[in-house]
């Protein structure tokens, strides 16, 4: 029999998947509007600075393997560039292209204009933010991403 606390448990997790696939929708509809696919935009959100395929596939949430066919997409697209990586010369650091760089900032610009957390006053959304990234930080599941967001 559920308690309460179950019921409660259950019920935020389809909410918070409900957001996600809001969140994930408007990140495509961004992305479409740049010419990008949804997971070219993530990468490129998360290309904070120069990196590694593996960290941004940590960051993406997703297997390196996926990141090679997204890199190399926006390289193409001369977004993104491969250089040595200075702490290891066999590895290869991803840094964004001048013009990769202005694409990322038109981006982001986009992403804010309405998005499904506009609603929130500045103030819910700091509590928002600190609540999801508690609950990541607890959760047991080791695979969890655990860097601050945002």
């Amino acid at each position: 029999m559920a308690t309460g606390r179950s019921d409660a448990v259950r019920e935020l997790c389809g909410l918070v998947s409900e957001l996600a696939q809001r969140i994930s929708d408007h990140v495509g509809t961004c992305a479409s509007t740049l010419e990008l696919t949804e997971a070219q935009a993530v990468a490129l959100r998360e290309l904070t600075g120069p990196m590694t395929s593996r960290e941004l596939a940590r960051r993406m949430s997703c297997e390196p393997s996926n990141v090679t066919y997204v890199v190399d997409r926006l390289a193409r697209l001369g977004l993104v560039e491969r250089q040595p990586d200075p702490h290891d010369r066999r590895a290869k650091q991803l840094v964004l292209t001048e013009c990769g760089a202005k694409v990322r900032d038109d981006l982001l610009a986009t992403l804010v204009v309405d998005s499904p957390l506009e609603g929130l006053s500045a103030a819910e959304q700091r509590q928002l933010h600190d609540l999801l990234l508690r609950a990541i930080k607890e959760s047991p599941n080791p695979k969890t991403r655990t860097r601050p967001r945002g």
